[in-house]
């Protein structure tokens, strides 16, 4: 299939551009600029000039293809509701061009915040309140029922590999700004955790096989404590590991405090079984341990 890949400069988005042209299918790649062009052309994909706010581009890049992954997302924390409704206009602009077709339309969203007090499941539904981007998701679904095969992929909040600059490494820089390991209280609470070519491999098969509405999770770990992934960033750094008081972590933390704090293990056992999919690549911990996020 040819498909259309928003985000395709990304993170997670240029594993899954690589990920789908190792596998046989061509790739038509988003770019802003003049430099992501580049970017997108030098990983063997097709270019897209424009952005997300560019709904006449994502219109054209959906309608010459066979199907579209959507990873493109304006991150911006201070900004999250008019992020949530550039998204949602987005997706609406591609399934609008899928219409019909019977293609596959992949959206990404998170596994973050979706249960309280236990491991989240493929069943569990987002809270709007919790997950301003889950509209767009929504909108993404309907489209089921209009000849479009949607599924929405649900990342673990570390995506992570040698390149990361995610929140992983930034707890690295906080570590050594502050010249200590941090962990929110007793540390107990959980990331649920993701190697990035184990979540593109995760992607193509949600493109070739996942039925229409699916809710995936790319989640390889279920949950490491915070505990255990301050002490290998105090390993790595040479850094002594301690405590932050729970109303001392926005102070320590920055941004970051309010997320590291949160306790959101998830499953993803219900997507191995559908898809077949089989994590092969290194944990979180194996991955601090092997030195790289420290160069």
């Amino acid at each position: 299939m040819r498909i259309f890949v928003t985000g395709a400069t990304g993170w997670i988005g240029s594993a899954v551009v690589g990920e789908l042209l190792a596998t046989g299918h061509q790739v038509l790649g988003l770019a802003r600029s003049e430099q992501g062009a580049a970017t997108v052309a030098g990983l063997g994909a097709e270019v897209q000039r424009g952005d997300l706010d560019d709904l006449e581009s994502l219109r054209a890049g959906a309608a010459s293809s066979d199907g579209v992954i959507h990873l493109g997302y304006n991150h911006d924390f201070s900004r999250m509701a008019a992020a949530a409704q550039t998204d949602l206009a987005a997706i609406t602009a591609l399934g609008t061009a899928l219409e019909g077709t019977g293609g596959p339309l992949v959206v990404a969203s998170g596994v973050l915040g979706l249960a309280s007090g236990r491991v989240a499941t493929e069943q569990d539904v987002p809270d709007p309140a919790i997950h301003p981007r889950i509209a767009g998701v929504q909108a993404a679904l309907a489209f089921g029922a209009r000849g479009v095969r949607p599924s929405s992929v649900r990342f673990a909040p570390t995506v992570h590999g040698p390149g990361d600059h995610g929140f992983v490494a930034t707890l690295v820089g906080i570590a050594r700004d502050k010249g200590v390991s941090g962990y929110v209280g007793d540390g107990s609470n959980r990331w649920a955790a993701v190697h990035r070519l184990d979540a593109a491999a995760l992607v193509r098969l949600a493109v070739d096989e996942a039925p229409a509405g699916a809710a995936l999770h790319a989640v390889a770990e279920e949950g490491i404590a915070a505990r255990d992934i301050a002490e290998a960033i105090g390993r790595g750094l040479g850094l002594p590991v301690e405590s932050i008081p729970a109303e001392r972590a926005g102070e320590h933390f920055g941004w970051i405090g309010r997320f590291f704090a949160v306790d959101g293990p998830a499953s993803s056992a219900a997507t191995r079984r559908q898809l077949g999919w089989d994590p092969v690549q290194p944990g979180l911990l194996a991955d601090l341990d092997a030195g790289y996020y420290f160069k």
